[in-house]
């Protein structure tokens, strides 16, 4: 689900003008960016499926646990803090635990509670990977909405400054082409 982790970025970019949108895009990915060095130490794994589009158990019992997913967003807004103010770090942070909800909707039942899954409590996960198609379509919708809010609150702001609204839509375009190059990319996979 990168290009519509992307798109959400975008959209809460759209709402929340004080975070910068290369924060709010690391934020939405900042799980999956902690899981490198864990799957690198084999603290975490990839265990394929079947071929292409969602065909991945990810055990990630550390990064994508609810206390892992609490920890490693306060620890990105923490880093925010002192350059962007409350605000941002807060969103930021936000928005990298947002990464969590919206992998529940996709993951098979493979995300733990606790970190390491201690206690052996039931593992988390909707499962929607089993219907790749269902998910282009949610992750492509969440791209459109999302750079289109982007791109009407960019075109708005540039507006209110007294420029041209072209910059706006030329970066609103380039998210829109990099969200569908991007789902393209794992779904043609």
């Amino acid at each position: 689900m990168i290009a519509g982790h992307f798109g959400f970025a975008a959209l809460v970019k759209s709402r929340e003008p004080t975070a910068p949108l290369w924060g709010l895009m690391l934020a939405t990915v900042w799980l999956d960016v902690a899981f490198i060095p864990f799957l690198l130490l084999h603290a975490e794994s990839i265990q394929p499926v079947h071929p292409g589009y969602g065909g991945l158990i990810i055990h990630a019992d550390y990064t994508h646990s609810i206390v892992g997913m609490i920890l490693l967003g306060a620890v990105l807004g923490l880093a925010f803090l002192p350059r962007w103010g409350r605000r941002a770090a807060t969103v930021v942070a936000l928005v990298a635990m947002s990464h969590w909800a919206l992998d529940l909707i996709v993951h098979r039942s493979d995300m733990p509670v606790l970190p390491g899954n201690v206690g052996n409590l039931p593992l988390l996960g909707f499962g929607l990977w089993k219907k790749p198609g269902v998910v282009a379509v949610l992750e492509l919708g969440l791209v459109a909405v999302g750079t289109l809010l982007y791109w009407r609150a960019a075109r708005q702001a540039s507006i209110t400054a007294g420029q041209s609204g072209n910059r706006a839509g030329v970066c609103a375009a380039l998210a829109a082409l990099s969200g569908i190059l991007v789902l393209y990319l794992d779904y043609s996979s």
